[in-house]
């Protein structure tokens, strides 16, 4: 009976433990604690991240790699992984594996896809450094040369979009206009799958005077618009119905005004690209990334077709 007695207490008090730790989350198991990794940036670095972004970053040389991260990997990933960290190891640097969530805390809950690079930030390259093409004579003003000029982007989305089009679709230069704009951020080289990595982007601080003297030098200015009955003084045109022989310059707005009036009224002709329907108020236009690449593609087309 004693024994009995001293049985049931006993499985009433396990089971009074259980029950207390119900709401307990699991303790780790003893040596499996792992501090997250603490890092220290160098001074006036930044993170970049995403697989394209960072293969370019280290292929290219037009930022200073600090360190690599790269998450710990197994299977099809881990083939990746090994290839970057041969790529790092190429340029001396150094290569650190670590936890998904590290990865996160680095970039700031990006889409890493594994990989973060610690760099020195790219900048914008000023007009002063860029080769101009001489178009002094006759051959020089019919060459088909496409520039694409960005007054007042302010999300790194878009502009990173932009330059993903315009790298892709021949653009042979982009100028932005310095203030009021977004700069090189690790963000816009994501969005631009890489290519803000290997296509330089120049800034002016007067964007009216660069237009005027391209003007003078024989460019054609062209800007962008998505209601044409806002355009005064300047004849607009369809996109489709746009012809040129000349080197142009197309010029696109910010995201929610637009061209400012001083820029409209520096250009030669504006362009709209039609709707395949009847729109409903409210959403009568496009995304500025998604309205320039169509401008891009209809443009630089014709510029493939004649082999420039």
């Amino acid at each position: 009976a004693v024994g009995g007695s001293g049985g049931a207490r006993g499985t009433r008090a396990a089971r009074e433990l259980w029950l207390s730790q119900l709401d307990e989350p699991p303790r780790p198991r003893k040596g499996m604690e792992r501090k997250p990794l603490c890092v220290r940036r160098t001074k006036g670095s930044e993170i970049v991240f995403g697989v394209a972004p960072c293969s370019l970053a280290l292929s290219q040389s037009r930022r200073e790699p600090f360190r690599l991260f790269l998450k710990q990997s197994s299977g099809s990933r881990r083939l990746l992984m090994s290839e970057f960290a041969l790529q790092a190891t190429a340029r001396g640097v150094p290569v650190l594996r670590v936890q998904p969530r590290e990865l996160d805390a680095l970039c700031g809950g990006q889409v890493h896809q594994g990989v973060c690079l610690e760099a020195t930030p790219l900048r914008f390259k000023s007009l002063e450094e860029a080769e101009t093409p001489h178009l002094g004579d006759e051959e020089g003003r019919k060459r088909r040369l496409v520039w694409l000029v960005l007054e007042h982007i302010q999300d790194p989305m878009n502009l990173g979009a932009l330059l993903r089009s315009a790298y892709f679709l021949g653009v042979d230069r982009v100028v932005t206009s310095r203030r009021n704009s977004c700069p090189l951020t690790p963000t816009v080289s994501k969005a631009s799958a890489g290519a803000a990595e290997v296509f330089d982007v120049y800034s002016t601080d007067d964007l009216q005077s660069f237009l005027k003297a391209k003007t003078a030098e024989g460019w054609e200015v062209v800007g962008t618009v998505s209601k044409p009955e806002d355009v005064e003084d300047v004849p607009v045109i369809s996109c489709l119905d746009f012809q040129w022989n000349k080197p142009v310059i197309i010029v696109i707005g910010s995201e929610g005004e637009g061209l400012s009036l001083e820029t409209q009224l520096l250009c030669h002709r504006m362009l709209a690209i039609p709707p395949g329907r009847a729109l409903h108020p409210g959403i009568e236009s496009l995304n500025v990334s998604v309205a320039t690449g169509i401008l891009l593609h209809s443009i630089c087309s014709q510029k493939q077709r004649h082999g420039d």
